[in-house]
């Protein structure tokens, strides 16, 4: 990252630092600082202000503090998201006062059992900014970004369904596919969630999933989840196609995070990013597998995806082909370019 793209981000992560994490009477997530860090990592910082110009406009203004959050009272405020800006107050002060990484690794293992915090936005946007801390990007405006994220996951902390360690055979891609469905794939993330306490079968199939063992397969098996559910995408994101891009930016988020975290939180990582995803899968993905769709003109490179990406300039579709990229670097597979073709003609493009 260079200095004028850190400065990008930073400019640009001080405007968003006056938003609120969500907007709107549906309370929408703010995805800006999660898809300017994209914007900036992948070379196009150019692209930076006109984008936040058309998004901000969205937006809500951060909710003020009320009662303060101490280290005595936050067990009780994690998970009331009527506290948010009581949040960002505690983690704005822990920023300034400590080294990040303690900060995060203070609190990564607190809040994790909450991983599907925002349909798991918590999780995304702190793995953004720590991406960028972890590139040398570190600056008052990073450390704040890094205060909303976490204040953001502990006040819209929520568990992923109950559910066994992984502890089977599987791969990622064989475990998903072998995942059960709920039964009415009908309404909010609480109602389709409630779901999984008489779904039969799904205790046994998150445990399906081969564990990992030494801190790198960690890091390998997370790889792999990340790329299934980037190549499942292709045929079961018409199902869900917002939410189902979550399946992939989740655990990579949690991937991007690992450098930062002491190697003991892992493994406890990978189970609550295995669990989380599995569980947006069998709540939004259908039953049946769409055919594989005709998509003439698919990318041809990491470099096209991400110029249309930009173009189309939908921030799901932005940091999902961040993802989709990462995969194809990784494995070569050109359906994880495909899947970017795909997404564009699901989420509809940004007007100017």
């Amino acid at each position: 990252m260079t200095d004028h793209s850190g400065g990008v981000l930073d400019e640009a992560y001080v405007r968003f630092s006056r938003t609120g994490p969500e907007w709107g009477e549906d309370q929408l997530t703010n995805h800006g600082p999660m898809a300017v860090e994209v914007l900036v990592r992948r070379g196009r910082a150019d692209m930076v202000d006109r984008w936040v110009d058309r998004y901000v406009r969205r937006l809500d203004e951060l909710p003020g503090p009320g009662d303060r959050i101490t280290a005595r009272t936050w067990p009780a405020a994690l998970g009331d998201g009527r506290r948010l800006g009581d949040w960002s107050a505690y983690f704005a002060h822990e920023v300034t006062e400590r080294p990040w990484r303690e900060v995060l690794a203070t609190w990564w293992p607190r809040l994790l059992p909450g991983i599907v915090a925002g349909t798991t936005h918590g999780v995304i946007r702190v793995g953004h900014v720590v991406r960028a801390l972890l590139a040398g990007a570190e600056s008052p405006a990073t450390l704040a970004e890094l205060a909303h994220g976490l204040a953001f996951w502990a006040a819209r902390s929520r568990p992923a369904p109950r559910a066994a360690a992984p502890a089977g055979r599987l791969d990622p891609d064989a475990a998903l596919a072998a995942m059960p469905r709920i039964p009415d794939q009908r309404g909010t993330v609480a109602a389709r969630f409630g779901q999984f306490e008489d779904l039969d079968g799904w205790p046994a199939s998150v445990a399906a999933l081969r564990p990992a063992g030494a801190p790198g397969e960690v890091r390998e098996r997370l790889a792999d989840l990340v790329a299934a559910a980037t190549l499942r995408y292709l045929r079961h994101g018409h199902g869900s196609p917002v939410l189902l891009v979550h399946t992939a930016t989740a655990p990579n988020a949690v991937l991007h995070t690992l450098p930062a975290l002491p190697e003991d939180l892992w493994t406890p990582s990978l189970a609550a990013a295995w669990t989380a995803t599995a569980a947006i899968d069998a709540a939004y993905a259908p039953a049946e597998p769409a055919p594989r769709a005709a998509l003439p003109g698919a990318p041809e490179s990491s470099t096209d995806a991400l110029q249309r990406a930009v173009e189309h300039g939908d921030e799901h579709v932005i940091k999902f082909t961040d993802t989709a990229v990462e995969v194809y670097a990784r494995t070569g597979d050109p359906d994880a370019l495909a899947a970017v073709a795909h997404i564009a003609t699901l989420i509809e493009p940004v007007r100017a």
